[in-house]
C-alpha cells in the first residue's frame, strides 16, 4: 500500500507540470546498487495535433539506474539526438543532432516467483542544432514524457514484459524569437508497450521495447549490474 501511495504523490506533483520515452523494463538495482547502459531510441512516427504534421527522432544515450530502494529506482540518461518534422503537404526540415538528456522513476508495485509489476515515469528532452530556413532561424525542442504500467514474467533465457502507458511527445519551435508549442496529437495518447531484457550472463543483458498506437517507435540497449 505504501508503494501505491509513494506513486499516487509523485504522480500527482508532477503530472500537470513535466513535459514518451523507452520505459527500461522491469529489471531493477537493489537499494544501493547501480545499472549502466547503451541505448538507442528510434521515433518514427508521432503525429501532432492541427496542421503541424508529425515528427520522428533519432537518439543514442548513456543510461544510469541507482537504487533508491530495492522497490525504487532512479533512472537518468544523457546523449543526443535530432529531430525531424514533416508537414502536412510532406515538406521536411531536418535538425541536426545535437544534445539530449532525461530522467524518471521506477516503481516495483508486486512481486511474486517471477512475475513483477512496475510502474513508471520517464521523460525526455531533445535539443538538436538550429536549422536555417531561408532568412530565418528555426529551433526546436523535443519535449517526450510518460506514465507507464508494466508487468513481466520471467523465464529462464529471457523476461518478457507488455503493458501501457499515457504519454505525450511536444515539439517546441522558436521561429526567430517566435515561440510555439506544437504539442502532440493528444487523441493518440494512450500506447501499447512490448519488450524483453535477454541476457548474456547474471551482469549483463540486452533490453529491446517496442511502442505502438501513441507513436511507433523502437529502443535497444545493452546494461551491465555493478
Amino acid at each position: 500500500m505504501r508503494k501505491f501511495l509513494f506513486c499516487l504523490i509523485i504522480f500527482l506533483s508532477i503530472a500537470g507540470q513535466s513535459f514518451a520515452a523507452p520505459c527500461l523494463g522491469t529489471k531493477m538495482p537493489q537499494q544501493k546498487k547501480v545499472f549502466v547502459g547503451l541505448e538507442t531510441y528510434s521515433v518514427f512516427n508521432r503525429k501532432l495535433e492541427k496542421e503541424y504534421g508529425k515528427i520522428s527522432s533519432f537518439q543514442n544515450f548513456f543510461l544510469l539506474s541507482l537504487g533508491v530502494f530495492d522497490w525504487l529506482s532512479l533512472d537518468l540518461k544523457g546523449g543526443a539526438g535530432n529531430v525531424k518534422q514533416t508537414s502536412e503537404a510532406d515538406s521536411k526540415i531536418k535538425y541536426s543532432t545535437y544534445l539530449g538528456g532525461g530522467y524518471g522513476f521506477r516503481a516495483r508495485l508486486y512481486e511474486k516467483d517471477k512475475t513483477k509489476i512496475v510502474f513508471g515515469f520517464q521523460h525526455i528532452s531533445i535539443h538538436p542544432h538550429t536549422a536555417s530556413i531561408g532568412a530565418s532561424k528555426e529551433k526546436v525542442v523535443l519535449d517526450d514524457w510518460q506514465f507507464s504500467l508494466l508487468a513481466s514474467y520471467e523465464f529462464s533465457k529471457i523476461t518478457p514484459y507488455i503493458g501501457t502507458r499515457w504519454s505525450r511527445m511536444d515539439n517546441i519551435k522558436w521561429i526567430d524569437t517566435q515561440r510555439d508549442r506544437q504539442k502532440s496529437d493528444l487523441t493518440k495518447s494512450m500506447g501499447l508497450i512490448t519488450g524483453a531484457d535477454i541476457p548474456i550472463n547474471k551482469r549483463i543483458w540486452f533490453n529491446v521495447e517496442g511502442q505502438f498506437f501513441d507513436t511507433t517507435a523502437l529502443a535497444a540497449s545493452i546494461k551491465f549490474a555493478f
